[in-house]
């Protein structure tokens, strides 16, 4: 509430508001008898247009085309306009298209459960550490997400190749006699380089669970007699489960939708859903279907969220 002397009884109160304000000449004009209204903040009222707008029109919009694109039919390479579910009816039905989506959703999970062990033994050990050497480890395993995706992808080809690194060495160890095609281009290199690519967005959302720990819980612990592997379960493991989720969801969803490591790596027997769209995009120029196949992918990522944090709430209850 705020008063405003001099003004005429039927205005002898005002109240502010988060987005309007009040002017002196709007105090003026009320005492000279004109009504008093109130003037929205145009700082504010920019600000809300972005939080609101922005993402409506970069993130809604495009979903929204694709989700309307998915229902129009194709005919004789033309989109017609008329409204369908032959797009989804050919997915469903297609047993292909089902084979590598399940085998799809198979792989994604595979990196996730890599990157989320190899992800927590990583930040696990950061956190242990005492000072600055910390920050500068963390530092240094999150340094491959400023690099280029396609040089990382040629690095781990370089690594897994006919003449590679990993080719190399277990032939000048004597482990085998001839190059082997058990790293490159298939299934087990498309694994292998997104699990060594998405590993820093698993270590992340770990380490930041870590860092939250007080340390007056793990002393409380040690005090009452708990011995570190005890510490480690009924302390530290529960409370660094919703990192451990958020960093393993996030590379699984990231890994679901990835079509140019399979490309590059994968060769024919490496073909995921994510290069199932962008052939439908991309070479088969037949986008109806390819948006068909990207709000099942969408609807997927939604579910799997969904999960991950009913999960979660019911741990925090528990």
């Amino acid at each position: 509430m705020c008063c405003f002397d001099g003004l005429k009884p039927m205005l002898a109160f005002c109240r502010e508001d988060d987005a309007m304000t009040v002017s002196t000449a709007d105090i003026v004009h009320a005492n000279n008898g004109g009504p008093l209204y109130w003037r929205p903040s145009f700082g504010r009222l920019a600000a809300r247009i972005l939080v609101y707008g922005v993402p409506t029109l970069l993130i809604l919009m495009p979903l929204l085309s694709f989700l309307t694109y998915s229902f129009l039919e194709m005919k004789d390479n033309q989109v017609t306009g008329q409204l369908t579910l032959s797009n989804y009816a050919a997915f469903f039905q297609s047993g292909s298209y089902l084979y590598v989506f399940f085998g799809t959703v198979k792989l994604a999970f595979v990196v996730a459960a890599v990157a989320l062990i190899l992800g927590y033994i990583i930040s696990y050990l950061i956190w242990r550490l005492e000072g600055s050497v910390r920050y500068l480890l963390l530092l240094l395993s999150a340094l491959p997400l400023v690099m280029n995706y396609v040089v990382k992808i040629y690095a781990m080809r370089s690594i897994l190749g006919f003449n590679g690194f990993l080719n190399s060495f277990l032939l000048a160890a004597g482990i085998i006699d001839a190059p082997s095609k058990l790293f490159i281009f298939n299934q087990t290199a498309v694994m292998l380089t997104m699990a060594v690519i998405y590993l820093p967005f698993g270590i992340l959302p770990i380490f930041l669970a870590l860092e939250r720990i007080p340390q007056s819980l793990l002393s409380a612990a040690a005090d009452l007699g708990a011995k570190p592997g005890q510490i480690f379960l009924s302390v530290v493991l529960p409370l660094s489960l919703p990192g451990s989720i958020a960093g393993a969801l996030f590379v699984m969803v990231i890994a679901l939708g990835d079509y140019l490591t399979p490309q590059m790596v994968g060769g024919s027997e490496g073909f995921t859903f994510g290069r199932a769209i962008w052939s439908q995009f991309g070479m088969a120029f037949n986008w109806p279907f390819g948006a068909a196949l990207a709000v099942v992918l969408l609807v997927t990522v939604v579910t799997l969220i969904s999960v991950a944090s009913l999960i979660l709430r019911n741990a925090r209850v528990k």
